[in-house]
């Protein structure tokens, strides 16, 4: 009998991931089943109880549950722990064990795939939510010259800084502040996308050959990539190669196999 793994998210009707996850599943010969379960908005623990009921082995989490899938955990890898947010659940007997994967998939694509170095550059990160806490560790790590969170919310955006602050030169605002700055990399991490929606921000803030990387992938020429575009932002990405590399983390994290994506890419490419 296949081993059961699923993502949870709501809404979850434009994942990926199960298309990703049987690809890595056939190439790495593993016997598995996976599939996108709606979690309600007010029921996340209640969904992940009742797919271990049912012998489910591991899970992955997207928005808006992955603050709750890191309350959920029983116990916490040291990723998820400074991230404080969890987007890989692995389920051992009794317990619930919570990873996150984000930051790797989203550094191996930004550094390896678009060959992008993050070392000195200024960094602006949109949101304040669990996926932005699950990528601000390891971008800090690269040693930015500096990152700035901003968030409709300020408050949200100046904690979450003041979180981070030991590890790197970090600090937040809200979306009306960034007004006269300038970056090198703007990375979209709110759920704005999904609602065909992005944040009010203003003019001027790609510095001339800037990355703009939006992590919600496959929505199409959001209001976000038609803003960078217009703006001048040297390069866009879709976040296809963070989709794919956290994935294939989870997988590993999951099987102890390590799949390839670059088949996978030219697979999703296709279903387009």
């Amino acid at each position: 009998m296949a081993d059961k793994y699923c993502v949870f998210g709501n809404p979850i009707g434009h994942s990926k991931s199960p298309i990703i996850q049987a690809a890595f599943a056939r190439q790495t010969g593993q016997d598995i089943e996976y599939r996108a379960i709606l979690a309600p908005s007010d029921g996340f623990a209640d969904a992940v109880d009742a797919f271990i009921a049912e012998g489910g082995k591991g899970a992955n989490v997207t928005l808006p549950f992955k603050q709750e899938a890191y309350q959920l955990a029983t116990r916490l890898t040291q990723r998820a722990e400074q991230a404080g947010a969890v987007n890989t659940l692995v389920f051992n007997d009794n317990e619930v064990v919570g990873d996150n994967t984000d930051g790797v998939g989203l550094l191996r694509d930004i550094t390896i795939t678009l060959n992008y170095p993050i070392r000195d550059k200024r960094i602006l990160l949109l949101g304040a939510g669990g996926a932005a806490r699950g990528v601000l560790g390891p971008l800090l790590g690269e040693h930015p010259e500096s990152l700035v969170i901003a968030n409709r919310t300020e408050v949200r955006a100046r904690s979450l800084a003041a979180h981070f602050a030991p590890i790197g030169p970090v600090s937040g605002c809200g979306y009306g502040e960034l007004a006269g700055r300038a970056f090198d990399i703007v990375i979209n991490a709110t759920s704005a996308s999904l609602s065909g929606s992005m944040p009010a921000l203003p003019n001027g803030i790609f510095a001339p050959g800037s990355l703009a990387y939006k992590m919600m992938y496959g929505l199409g020429d959001t209001p976000f990539r038609i803003f960078a575009r217009e703006q001048g932002a040297g390069m866009i990405s879709e976040g296809l190669g963070m989709l794919l590399e956290q994935a294939a983390e989870s997988f590993f994290v999951w099987r102890g196999v390590r799949p390839d994506c670059a088949p996978v890419v030219e697979l999703l490419q296709k279903k387009a």
